[in-house]
């Protein structure tokens, strides 16, 4: 019987490994109709290259930082227990490589291709782990402190911190350094609008972003026995929320609309194994108006060329989704408790200090070193034709 259930675990982290792997796709396909023709291929290309690179970063150097685990031992050690060490690590890594996926939305159409290989490198492999392993594995004493000062270590169940809010910050810094897109803000105050190019692309993105998304929350249980299905259904209500709040505030521009049931998703995986279905719902709600408005300001008044807004998307609603379990997971609205506000906001600044800070020094080096932004000529060509010498629509090319 124990043999049996530690397989079990294995067969359920695998699983949750498998619908992590496919969300990776939904972050390819929002890309690809957010961006302009001329950068679909470039998009494809990007999200699938950042996660082979991530898998060797955290394989060699992030797994042991976050987890002190090496796999530098021999196989037949490795596939003790089943080989549950191994899947765990699978399924972190799809996390953590969930990372640079959220900073290319961001620094699409005008990044080049091979300095944001080696910033994923460093960040998977050094940054990101590092936030990890104080929050999911205790490392340096400091939920330990937090316990003892407030009576409750930092929560965050399935990652709106750990991995959204640390990647949309991440991303701030970087979309900073390179600079807005040519032509996108003119010097008199006009802002020239790069509007998605197939809507029914990032539509899909968006969807196989949810669907995994139940994945990527339930199975954040790591073992059978504890995976609960009010985590099921807390996710469920914040995308909802999320995407009648984006409908409502973006006036039905289905951009918005699309991106809503994500921003919901963010905010509720801190808290999605406390709060209750109807404090699911507010929290999604809320973060869903609150990235139709944050999007605007950033882009129009701010004039931050984030191009699929991830610093709103997952940097604003991972941080609020933070903050939200210590309000919300509370036994006061329904919530389980065993949480504590003021370790919540303590947690949060301190992810989005160390993102802020790591995705300032590695983005801030590269840019002075090697540079980071393609030419005038090529970010006018487009990255496909200027990376990899083929279009979306190749006819174009052949036709003459």
């Amino acid at each position: 019987m124990e043999q049996f259930k530690t397989s079990s675990d294995v067969l359920f982290i695998l699983l949750g490994a498998i619908m992590v792997l496919a969300m990776h796709a939904g972050f390819a396909f929002l890309e690809v109709g957010t961006v302009r023709k001329k950068n679909q291929v470039n998009a494809l290309v990007k999200i699938l290259s950042d996660f082979a690179v991530s898998a060797l970063a955290y394989f060699t150097l992030g797994y042991f930082i976050a987890y002190g685990t090496s796999f530098y031992v021999g196989a037949g050690q490795l596939a003790g227990n089943s080989g549950y060490e191994l899947v765990k690590f699978f399924f972190l890594l799809t996390f953590a490589a969930a990372i640079p996926a959220i900073v290319s939305g961001g620094i699409a159409e005008r990044a080049r291709f091979g300095p944001q290989l080696l910033a994923t490198f460093l960040i998977v492999g050094f940054v990101y782990p590092f936030f990890e392993g104080v929050v999911w594995n205790g490392n340096l004493g400091i939920q330990g402190w937090l316990e003892a000062q407030f009576g409750t270590p930092f929560h965050d169940f399935a990652g709106s911190v750990v991995v959204h809010a640390v990647g949309g910050w991440i991303a701030l810094p970087a979309v900073l350094l390179l600079g807005a897109r040519r032509g996108r803000y003119h010097r008199n105050g006009a802002i020239s609008a790069h509007p998605p190019s197939s809507i029914p692309f990032l539509a899909l993105g968006a969807w196989i972003l949810a669907v995994g998304w139940f994945g990527f929350n339930v199975m954040s249980a790591q073992r059978i026995e504890a995976v609960n299905g009010l985590v099921a259904i807390n996710s469920l209500m914040a995308m909802v929320g999320g995407t009648l709040a984006a409908l409502l505030a973006g006036r039905n521009d289905p951009g918005f609309v699309h991106n809503g049931p994500l921003a919901g998703l963010v905010a509720v995986c801190a808290g999605s194994d406390l709060m209750h279905p109807i404090g699911a719902l507010a929290v999604g709600t809320i973060a869903g108006g609150a990235f139709v408005v944050l999007f605007t300001l950033a882009q129009n008044r701010w004039k931050i060329d984030d191009v699929l807004g991830v610093w709103p998307l997952h940097g604003l609603c991972g941080a609020w989704g933070g903050i939200a379990a210590g309000i919300f997971g509370s036994q006061a609205l329904g919530g389980l408790g065993g949480v504590s506000l003021a370790a919540q906001l303590i947690g949060t600044l301190g992810g989005i200090a160390i993102a802020l800070a790591g995705g300032a020094l590695v983005y801030g080096i590269l840019r002075s070193t090697i540079g980071l932004r393609l030419d005038a000529e090529g970010e006018f060509a487009g990255a496909d034709i200027t990376i990899h010498r083929i279009s979306s629509t190749p006819e174009r090319e052949t036709s003459w």
